[in-house]
C-alpha cells in the first residue's frame, strides 16, 4: 500500500480511470460484435449497428482507450463489408 499522500490520490485515481476505461472498451466491443453479426447474417439494420459501432469507436478514440488509427482501421474495416452486403 502507497504511503505517501499522493501516491494514495494516485492509486484512487488508476482505479477510477481503469474502471471508466473497461466500460468503454466494453461498450466498443460490444457494438463492433453486434455490426459484425448483423452483417455476416444481412439483416436489415446493418446501417444501425455499423454507425453505433462507429460512433462507440470514435468516442473511445477520443478518450484515449484506443489509439486512433486502430478505431479507424476498425471503422473502415466494417464499413467496408457493410457496403459489400448491401451492393449485393
Amino acid at each position: 500500500m502507497p504511503i505517501k499522500q499522493a501516491a494514495k490520490k494516485a492509486l484512487r485515481q488508476a482505479k477510477k480511470n481503469t474502471a471508466r476505461n473497461v466500460e468503454i472498451k466494453k461498450a466498443y466491443k460490444e457494438a463492433v460484435k453486434s455490426a459484425k453479426k448483423s452483417i455476416v447474417a444481412r439483416n436489415k439494420d446493418i446501417k444501425e449497428k455499423v454507425r453505433l459501432a462507429q460512433k462507440t469507436l470514435a468516442k473511445a478514440a477520443k478518450k484515449g482507450v484506443i489509439k486512433k488509427n486502430t478505431a479507424a482501421r476498425k471503422i473502415s474495416r466494417i464499413t467496408k463489408a457493410a457496403n459489400q452486403v448491401e451492393k449485393k
